[in-house]
């Protein structure tokens, strides 16, 4: 069998701990499993110690974000020989075949360095597809069968990532704290000439499909902004069109149906992204002259 790392990155990770540690303990394909803690304000880490002693446990002294503490245990799977490593959400859990497919799928399709289950949504009892993953993937149901289907982009909530590929690819880029790190990765996996996938054989769940605040939505968009930016797949003068340049498109968008509330938050996402280009003249550099050294945390 091939050697596993799930890492888990957790924040107050208590109202999600049972569902998400035991789907991975029951799991058909075993793997060690690594919760990251990032600086939880709860008894996040009590518990684990306390009711979870096969999980390895991490606690970080202060809140590093998803992408850096992920980075923490890819290291450690990648120091520690693991062949894969299984990323999951603490708002997430997967069935009991869910692993094993995706290995099975990587073990016979060596370009994919990203291969996800279907994300079912956990937040209600129908078993419905999460409409984020559906806008992903275009997959609107089950009856849709694919044994393995390529696409753009997955949200990295549930990834299967095979280490040879982390080597290539790097690890999640230092210019995202929250969100857009899981754009920019899937940018550089196309970058390097592998594909992204899932199969409707595996199913997981996430529990997300929450009204999404004004403040949440913008600090969205300036990521993906940022990660277009950042993109190695454009030159730098695309990647500032679909940057500021997009940006300011909105603005004035906005500013012209009267929206002064959009205008100002458009405004200081420029700013944010102008203040942000030589990191990103920065990254963009790494991304296409990988070294792991450059993704650690010490």
């Amino acid at each position: 069998m091939s050697k596993i790392l799930t890492i888990i990155v957790s924040y107050n990770f208590i109202p999600w701990m049972e569902k998400c540690l035991n789907s991975v303990i029951s799991s058909e394909y075993k793997t060690d499993i690594l919760v990251i803690d990032n600086n939880s304000s709860d008894k996040t880490t009590d518990i684990i110690r306390q009711k979870y002693p096969s999980v390895q446990l991490i606690e970080n002294k202060q809140n590093y974000g998803f992408g850096k503490a992920n980075n923490i245990g890819i290291k450690k799977a990648i120091d520690e020989n693991y062949d894969y490593v299984f990323l999951l959400n603490q708002d997430a859990w997967v069935e009991k075949n869910t692993i094993g497919v995706l290995v099975e799928l990587a073990e016979k399709n060596r370009d994919y360095a990203i291969l996800s289950p279907v994300h079912m949504n956990g937040s209600v009892r129908e078993k419905i597809i999460w409409r984020g993953f559906s806008n992903y993937t275009g997959l609107k149901n089950l009856d849709d069968y694919a044994s393995l289907r390529s696409v753009p982009f997955i949200s990295a909530a549930i990834w299967l990532l095979p280490v040879p590929s982390i080597r290539r690819i790097g690890m999640f880029s230092p210019l995202f704290y929250h969100y857009g790190e899981d754009k920019d990765y899937a940018n550089r996996v196309i970058y390097y000439k592998y594909k992204i996938g899932y199969t409707t054989k595996a199913l997981a769940y996430h529990d997300c499909d929450k009204e999404t605040s004004y403040k949440k939505r913008m600090w969205i968009i300036r990521t993906y902004h940022l990660s277009e930016y950042a993109n190695i797949n454009y030159s730098f003068i695309k990647g500032v069109a679909y940057g500021p340049l997009a940006v300011i498109k909105k603005a004035l968008i906005s500013l012209f149906k009267f929206n002064i509330i959009d205008f100002k938050e458009y405004i200081r996402m420029l700013s944010f992204l102008v203040y942000k280009t030589h990191k990103v003249i920065k990254t963009r550099k790494i991304s296409k002259n990988v070294n792991l050294e450059n993704y650690y945390v010490e």
